[in-house]
């Protein structure tokens, strides 16, 4: 709800008139469909007012039955991928262990401080996995669902990430290899900031927008999710992209290869372990996917449990 009246607003402020050039082949033009696809699509790919947008490079075969079948396989992929690490991730998490009724911390306080952040780090891989995996599902059903009963075109429907584990800067992950469902609607919060700092405010803006959007969505899972974790989380990706931008002003260069895949990665790590801690301490769904297999859940709890004891007796 909030996504969509925050990109209606955006809509109201276009100086021209919203076009669409990408419609299913042999399709006529009908103000209803347009107006659906309009509202349904989050990045607006087929607009024009997404003519900046990057699309990742399609793989997947071009012949509908064909691209609905590998999109179906993905989802089941994604699906397996999904319930291992949730549960993964929800077996190092106690209930009731954080400040929130239902939520739980990442960081255990009985581990020396090194080995704390350490396996907080690694519960905040399990969780950005499971999340990632969790979209992809989404999307993938979506595209079944849009290819074979909607008549739409495989091209209407282009991959969601861009395999964002290769991302060798900042302005990598976020701008192209990470899903951009959300870009447009990011890019409005950060408006009001470029009157005052140009660029670099609507940098800042749209990382805040995000935080504020991330925060919503805690809320609705219930209880009193703290803000800080949010902001901070999502606030610091913007000093991050801005020195990426000094460092190309300092040097011509931009931040790339090894050295710059370090440095992503280590920067996301760290400050998305601050995101993570903000997602657990919310009351969470303790069902995972992988749920309906118990054989699967307890080799994972075991496993699990058996690594933690093991950081516990080190």
């Amino acid at each position: 709800m909030v996504s969509g009246t925050v990109r209606s607003l955006g809509w109201t402020l276009e100086k021209e008139p919203l076009v669409r050039h990408l419609r299913p082949k042999e399709s006529s033009p009908s103000i209803i469909m347009d107006a659906l696809d309009l509202a349904s699509s989050y990045r607006g790919h087929g607009w024009e007012w997404s003519h900046q947008l990057y699309i990742p490079r399609e793989t997947r075969p071009v012949d509908r039955l064909a691209f609905a079948f590998y999109a179906s396989l993905s989802g089941v992929v994604h699906t397996c991928a999904c319930g291992v690490f949730h549960r993964a991730a929800l077996s190092l998490l106690p209930v009731g262990a954080g400040s929130i009724p239902g939520g739980s911390t990442l960081f255990d306080e009985s581990l020396p401080l090194l080995v704390r952040y350490l396996r907080a780090s690694l519960i905040s891989i399990f969780i950005a996995i499971a999340l990632y995996a969790s979209m992809q599902i989404i999307y993938d059903l979506c595209t079944v669902f849009g290819i074979l009963f909607l008549g739409q075109d495989s091209a209407q429907w282009p991959p969601a990430f861009d395999s964002p584990w290769f991302a060798t800067s900042l302005n990598d992950f976020w701008g192209r290899r990470w899903h951009q469902f959300l870009r447009y609607m990011f890019l409005l919060g950060g408006y009001p900031l470029s009157f005052v700092l140009g660029r670099t405010g609507t940098v800042i803006g749209a990382f805040l927008a995000s935080a504020l959007w991330h925060q919503i969505y805690l809320l609705s899972l219930g209880g009193h999710p703290e803000f800080r974790w949010m902001l901070v989380g999502f606030g610091m990706m913007a000093p991050g992209v801005l020195a990426e931008r000094a460092f190309r002003q300092l040097t011509g260069r931009r931040v790339g290869g090894v050295v710059g895949w370090v440095w992503t990665m280590a920067w996301l790590l760290v400050w998305g372990t601050v995101i993570s801690e903000g997602f657990a301490r919310a009351p969470m769904d303790r069902s995972t996917l992988v749920d309906a297999i118990p054989p699967v859940r307890i080799w994972i709890e075991c496993l699990m449990m058996g690594f933690d004891d093991w950081l516990h007796t080190n």
